[in-house]
């Protein structure tokens, strides 16, 4: 690998620049991480940006976070009853209690995976 400089001024700066990372679409978790992550944890933000391993890391935290919420959600609505029984009854009451299940899931999967270290 062959460095080059530029010179700035009475100074020579390296020309640094970071390889091709994959182009991977990140969903709501990853953005919400990686926003967390650049706000409020600078120093593991800039490591995984310079070791090329950032978008790697947010790929893996959404899929544990997908996988964490659709357990969540499943575990859920079977402890408080909501089946397909129950949307066949009374589909307001089951929209209404699995948003309930959704909303209550996504707080746990952020306080658990996305805002931590």
């Amino acid at each position: 690998m062959e460095i080059t400089y530029t010179r700035q001024g009475d100074y020579y700066l390296p020309n640094l620049t970071l390889p091709e990372q994959p182009q991977v679409e990140l969903g709501m978790y990853a953005q919400l991480r990686r926003r967390f992550l650049e706000n409020q944890h600078k120093i593991l933000y800039y490591n995984l940006l310079t070791k090329c391993k950032l978008v790697e890391h947010l790929a893996d935290i959404e899929q544990q976070a997908f996988d964490m919420e659709e357990r969540i959600i499943r575990q859920m609505a079977e402890q408080q009853g909501v089946t397909e029984a129950l949307k066949a009854q009374d589909q307001m009451l089951w929209v209404a209690r699995m948003n309930n299940i959704r909303n209550a899931a996504k707080e746990i999967v952020c306080n658990e995976l996305i805002y931590t270290v």
